[in-house]
């Protein structure tokens, strides 16, 4: 039979050798599950890090792209813009030498004692003035078709400014100038009328944009027409409605005729006023770069 004094020591160290076993492997699992996690987290930590660079990358790279592309398309739109002012400035290009082919070049020509109008020129188309802005009711007037709109609006402007203008004088014929000059010179003598009154072929009227202007107490006393408010008031307002005066006082070519008035468009009227020029002062060259414009609104 086994001592027991002996036999409990033995049992002990048995139970001894278990714990410290047991706790070693509990420590050496513990101290591996660390380990996992640790690596685990490294591995994590690793791919994460990796994972942003990619990302950065692809940013980077998409930054790279889109400034690429709107370089790209703002090259493109410059392009198109540029192309299309091309396109535009062909077009008005165009434009200009169409109505400048369809132009009659005859309008802005220095008529009396220069240039010469034959017998068979007249202007393409006719208006007649209504007749409340004539002072002659019986006879008819007519105009050049494209000027009466800018006429018409001068008489609507002098109407509300008090100004009664009328109309004495306005289209004339080769033929009818060829009257109208042997009357003057019946009436007034041939040095007197030649002063004056055109030869056939070389009068504005002829052309139709050329009005003689008048009052109700004036009549054809043309002489008392400068002293007229209704001249006052064309020689500050005429040349917004594209008229000027053909010959002021100190021209070369006729006597001062404060009554006749040439439609030469808004543009021409209103550089002559600003300069305080006179028509046939300008250079003809100058003149003629203003016939494609002439009957602009």
């Amino acid at each position: 039979m086994e001592d027991p004094l002996v036999v409990m020591p033995q049992r002990s160290k048995k139970f001894t050798q278990m714990v410290m076993t047991f706790v070693c492997l509990f420590i050496a699992y513990v101290a591996w599950s660390e380990y996992r996690a640790f690596m685990f987290q490294r591995t994590i930590n690793a791919l994460e890090e990796e994972s942003q660079k990619n990302i950065n990358n692809l940013k980077a790279s998409s930054t790279e792209s889109t400034e690429s592309l709107n370089s790209l398309f703002t090259t493109l739109a410059r392009v198109i813009d540029q192309e299309r002012m091309k396109s535009k400035s062909l077009e008005e290009k165009v434009g200009s030498l169409d109505k400048l082919s369809k132009s009659d070049p005859q309008l802005l020509k220095k008529y009396s004692k220069v240039y010469f109008l034959n017998e068979n020129y007249a202007p393409l188309s006719l208006s007649t003035i209504p007749i409340e802005n004539v002072f002659n009711k019986k006879q008819e007037y007519q105009v050049h078709s494209d000027i009466l709109y800018f006429l018409q609006n001068m008489f609507n402007a002098a109407r509300v400014d008090g100004i009664d203008l009328l109309v004495t004088s306005a289209y004339r014929s080769f033929t009818k100038q060829v009257d109208v000059k042997a009357i003057h010179r019946v009436i007034y003598g041939v040095g007197t009328a030649n002063q004056f009154s055109a030869e056939q072929g070389f009068s504005e009227h002829q052309l139709g944009t050329t009005i003689d202007f008048t009052t109700q107490e004036t009549g054809i006393n043309f002489s008392k027409f400068e002293s007229t408010k209704e001249f006052e008031w064309l020689k500050q307002n005429a040349h917004k409605f594209g008229f000027v005066l053909s010959y002021p006082k100190g021209n070369t070519f006729y006597a001062y005729e404060p009554w006749h008035w040439r439609f030469v468009g808004v543009n021409l009227a209103t550089e002559l006023y600003a300069n305080e020029m006179y028509f046939f002062a300008l250079d003809q060259k100058a003149i003629d770069g203003y016939l494609i414009n002439m009957f602009d609104r």
